[in-house]
This record gives C-alpha cells, sequence and structure tokens, in this order.
C-alpha cells in the first residue's frame, strides 16, 4: 500500500504565538504548506507589535543586547536546521554574527536623546532567506522598536524556523512578528497601517514607489535596507533624535 506523503503545514508568528492565518489560507513553497496571511493577520500582528513596544523599548540597551544575543546562541545551536532551510551554513553563521555583534546606542545624559520610534514593519528580502531577515528584523530591534515582518515569499521556512527559536528564548512575544504570505498583498496594508511607524522596503522590488506613496498618509519614516550590511548605524534608521534645551548656569 501506498502511503500519501502528509505535508506539514506552517503557521505565523504573532505575539509569541502560532496562529493559523485567521481566512485559513495557505500556499505551497518549498515542497510545504505555508500559512498565506491575510489583513487582518496583518492588523493583529501590528496590535501585538504595538502593545509589546513600550515595556521593550524601557528595558535597558544593556539587557535588550542580553537578549538578543541569547538569541543569536539559540539560532547556533540549531544551526544544521537553518543551513536545510537557506542557503548553507556561511549564510547561518552571518546571520548569527548579525544577532550577536550588540552594537546598542544607550540612552545617554545629554542634549540629544535617542528614542525608538514604534512598530517597525519589514518586507524581507527574498534571498539570503535567513540572513536577510535577521539584518532587517535586528537593527530595529535592538533599538528598541517592535517588529512585524512578512517573510521571504517563495522561501519562507527558515523564516518560520527563526520564529520557533524567539518562542523559546526571552525575547517578551510581540516585540517580533513574523508573516507568511503574499507580499504584494501584504505590503500594501502594512504601508497605509495607520499605527505602523516605519516601513522597512529591502524587499519591496519595485513596489517601492506606490508602498512609499501609501506610507505618506501618516508620515511614516521610509528606510530601504539591504540585507549585506552589518553597521551599528543601522541601528539609528529606526530612532527618534530627541533633544532638550537644558540651560547651564545662573
Amino acid at each position: 500500500m501506498t502511503r500519501l506523503p502528509v505535508k506539514k503545514t506552517y503557521k505565523l508568528f504573532v505575539g509569541g504565538e502560532f496562529p493559523r492565518s485567521e481566512s485559513g489560507r495557505t500556499y505551497e513553497a518549498e515542497g510545504q504548506n505555508v500559512a498565506r496571511a491575510s489583513r487582518k493577520d496583518v492588523r493583529d500582528a501590528v496590535k501585538a507589535a504595538r502593545a509589546a513596544q513600550p515595556k521593550w523599548a524601557g528595558a535597558t540597551a544593556y539587557n535588550r543586547g542580553q537578549v538578543l544575543y541569547r538569541l543569536a546562541e539559540m539560532v547556533e545551536a540549531r544551526a544544521g536546521e537553518f543551513a536545510e532551510l537557506s542557503t548553507g551554513r556561511e549564510e547561518v553563521e552571518r546571520a548569527i554574527d548579525r544577532g550577536s555583534s550588540n552594537p546598542v546606542a544607550g540612552p545617554y545624559f545629554n542634549f540629544t536623546v535617542p528614542e525608538p520610534t514604534g512598530v517597525v514593519a519589514v518586507l524581507a528580502p527574498e534571498e539570503p532567506p535567513l540572513l536577510g531577515l535577521v539584518s532587517r528584523l535586528i537593527p530595529p530591534v535592538v533599538g528598541g522598536n517592535s517588529v512585524v515582518a512578512v517573510a521571504s515569499e517563495t522561501r519562507p521556512l527558515a523564516a518560520i524556523e527563526l520564529a520557533e527559536a524567539v518562542a523559546t528564548s526571552d525575547v517578551p512575544g510581540g516585540v517580533i512578528n513574523i508573516l507568511t504570505g503574499y507580499r504584494r498583498e501584504l505590503g500594501p496594508v502594512l504601508a497605509s497601517h495607520m499605527d505602523v511607524n516605519a516601513l522597512d522596503l529591502a524587499g519591496a522590488d519595485g513596489d517601492s514607489p506606490e508602498l512609499e506613496r501609501l506610507a505618506a498618509e501618516n508620515v511614516k519614516r521610509v528606510v530601504h535596507g539591504r540585507a549585506d550590511v552589518q553597521s551599528p548605524w543601522e541601528i539609528a534608521s529606526f530612532l527618534e533624535l530627541k533633544t532638550v534645551w537644558h540651560p547651564i548656569g545662573q
């Protein structure tokens, strides 16, 4: 008797949990069934990110760095699985380095104080599937923002594996949310969402002009990120510099 293969259905990662898409839709990618997020799933993810952001921003930069370093350790412990779902061991090692370098800008008492932008939407690059996502995810999170990320459409399994590592780490639920699905369907919803403060168009490709137009409705900060950059200056793209004048002397 010939057995029929039973494909696993991968879920979304929202608010620290793994829900199915409320629409019940899936699509096939990398030989597996992957949840196809809907407009409501986007709204749920933004709501979860907004709820988690103040407490995450209130943590010290040192504490956030410790949490993300622990996440990098957990990814390294599962390097074999990640290598199978990405472009190989080298990509996994570079992704781990993105999360463990800990280049944190601290809120020093001075005339100018960095504060997080808020909720950041990220359209991750199609390739490389793991490094591209991590490279665009880490800078806003390090700076105290919460993130709603749309994973690679054609190769989403590495992002789902990353979500499983995040779920078992010390990252608070809702700080990192990962959606799978069609980016041309989800991108405009995120770009036009009035409770999203910044938009990283690293994986937008030819859709950038329309997404920028939608983002202008609530004056979102728009960032054209790259997957091959590792620099503490990437964090500054997702920080607001609040300047306070403090008189000295009589």
